[in-house]
């Protein structure tokens, strides 16, 4: 017998899917190659791996509430004051943080289409209204974004590069777009894959947001730093915002362990970033063999490249899970496909560059 939902759930929830991790799948002799979520192939580096294993022995105890020294830390590598910091559970604990802030019913949020998937799913969770503004060429267009904007939007999501295309806006394009946004209007730029980027034309958000209160910057030490399964992410704004989002940070959702990794990984930075210059190489390597092989695939400054396989994107993604190798797709758009280890990636390479496309 089917159960009525009962009346003291959210109506909202029922429209809500639920979102959908990268998926895993098993090929031959056990194989299991994973580039349907965004993550390093690298794991932490030892002197990090040492400081998670000290910290555990205190793991009976809460964690500093206020992230002290991990703030100080980040403070000095930003050049930001610690006031201008708020930290969170991953960017997207900050963001659902940040949209308890600004969110009620009736106020819209403005973001390209597609982009992140999370951020429908957490608009309407805040009461918010979603605005989605398609891409113009897998790029977000500022102008039509700029447009849709009203008196009842109180924040922009810029995801720059985006998830999941890796295109990125140029800084004067960016400019340009921010002198146009009301002082109403709070503009977040979700930079997660900061770090990847190569493209002197593509702005550090942390230039434009120093001059403007309305901006803020998004990160996180997920991809490049390679601690996704710690959740550690942070914004940099100004100080009438990050105060706002300190508020809606559930007590100790930062936790210890993410703390002393967050300061360990950014005294080996030097060495990390090392790391994300392997996955640039590759990710060249990649596209040039995927363009090669005559795939569609924008230029990108993630750890990600995007092939345009419209209805081919499901029918590619179950070659790629045959032989033990789990793409992102998106159907009738795309696939997204994360950079892993040379072997990992010429996995898949053989998958993709003979697959017999329909035309």
């Amino acid at each position: 017998m089917s159960e009525s939902k009962p009346q003291y759930l959210r109506s909202v929830l029922e429209s809500i899917p639920a979102y959908k991790p990268g998926k895993k799948v098993v090929g031959p002799e056990g194989r299991s190659i994973k580039l349907s979520s965004n993550e390093s192939p690298h794991g932490p580096l030892p002197s990090v791996r040492e400081a998670i294993a000290q910290a555990s022995a205190e793991i009976n105890r809460y964690p500093d509430p206020g992230a002290a020294e991990l703030t100080a830390a980040l403070a000095a590598r930003l050049d930001v004051p610690e006031e201008h910091l708020a930290l969170g559970a991953g960017s997207v604990g900050v963001l659902q943080q940040l949209l308890a802030a600004v969110g009620e019913p009736g106020s819209e949020l403005v973001y390209a289409w597609r982009s992140f998937e999370a951020y429908p799913l957490l608009a309407e969770l805040s009461g918010m209204t979603s605005v989605r503004v398609p891409l113009r060429e897998e790029v977000h267009d500022l102008d039509a974004m700029a447009d849709a904007i009203t008196d009842r939007t109180r924040m922009v999501l810029v995801c720059n590069p985006n998830n999941p295309t890796g295109t990125t806006v140029r800084e004067d394009e960016l400019t340009a777009f921010l002198d146009r946004v009301p002082d109403h209007v709070l503009v977040v730029l979700d930079e997660a894959y900061c770090e990847y980027v190569r493209d002197p034309a593509v702005p550090d958000g942390l230039d434009l947001y120093r001059d403007r209160p309305n901006v803020a910057v998004l990160r996180t030490f997920s991809k490049a730093y390679g601690l996704a399964a710690v959740r550690l992410g942070f914004l940099v704004g100004h100080p009438q915002v990050t105060s706002a989002v300190r508020k809606t940070l559930v007590p100790f959702a930062v936790n210890h362990l993410a703390q002393a990794a967050g300061v360990a990984s950014l005294a080996a930075e030097k060495e990390l970033l090392e790391r994300v210059q392997a996955t640039v190489e590759e990710r060249a390597r990649v596209r040039d063999a995927l363009l090669e092989a005559g795939w569609t695939v924008p230029p990108t400054e993630a750890n990600f490249v995007w092939l345009r396989a419209g209805e081919d994107t499901l029918d590619l993604a179950e070659a790629c899970a045959e032989v033990g190798v789990s793409v992102r797709p998106f159907d009738g758009e795309g696939a997204r496909v994360s950079i892993g280890t040379p072997e990992e990636n010429d996995v898949f390479l053989s998958v993709a560059t003979e697959y017999p496309r329909r035309r």
